[in-house]
């Protein structure tokens, strides 16, 4: 079965995404090196506002803790516990600040069970066991020409789409809850805003690429089923 591994079309939808997936992160780390660089005028520290944005909102189960790495900050639900890295843990800039507002955005969406959430937490497990699954379809589908293969990278793709739709309107909404916290709470001047809001938006579009890069390849590999088809 012949499987046009360099067509133009795999090209395209291939290209697109590596070019988007770059500039998104050529982007975010631009944005962050700016901004880390400019403090806040209130001197609080990411921990201090992590903490004051989920008082805020009622969360007082959750533990804030420092992790290593850069930008490795993250929340885990089923431990209760918002990571945030070392610059932005013990960091007063605005760039810090708007991670760790953003990240405690997901907190509040825990504490009211916000749907797209826990959606996207039930397909964890699921989206790690696709991901086990590619590069296994991948190689016997392109490189040993055993078509069948195709129909699990295409199961494998449309997990990780579905996983990756589902993430968009968890971290926008993250920023959205994050940035009222932050104005409201006077934690940020209205100048200070254009920081934290420029950091998030930023970051939002690493995720915009891993979407169109999961669906361009669910769209390639259909086409292949469909081509087939008609040979």
């Amino acid at each position: 079965m012949y499987i046009p591994a360099l067509s133009p079309l795999y090209l395209l939808l291939i290209l697109v995404p590596i070019v988007l997936g770059l500039w998104a992160q050529m982007r975010v780390s631009n944005t962050y090196a700016k901004w880390s660089q400019v403090g806040s005028r209130g001197g609080l520290t990411g921990a201090e506002v992590a903490a004051a944005v989920m008082r805020s909102a009622g969360v007082d189960n959750v533990a804030i803790v420092e992790i290593g790495g850069h930008l490795t900050d993250h929340y885990d639900s089923q431990n209760k516990r918002l990571a945030l890295s070392s610059e932005n843990y013990r960091g007063t800039s605005l760039a810090a600040l708007g991670v760790a507002a953003h990240e405690s955005g997901h907190a509040i969406q825990d504490k009211v069970n916000y749907p797209a959430l826990h959606l996207r937490m039930g397909l964890v497990p699921i989206s790690n066991v696709a991901c086990t699954l590619l590069p296994l379809a991948l190689f016997g589908g392109m490189v040993l020409h055993l078509f069948g293969l195709i129909y699990l990278a295409i199961a494998a793709y449309l997990v990780l789409t579905v996983f990756q739709l589902v993430t968009l309107p968890v971290e926008f909404d993250a920023s959205r809850r994050a940035l009222q916290r932050l104005s409201g709470l006077g934690l940020l001047s209205s100048s200070e805003m254009v920081g934290a809001r420029d950091t998030l938006l930023a970051a939002a579009w690493t995720y915009v690429a891993v979407f169109i890069a999961a669906l361009g390849n669910l769209l390639y590999f259909l086409s292949l089923v469909s081509g087939n088809r008609r040979r």
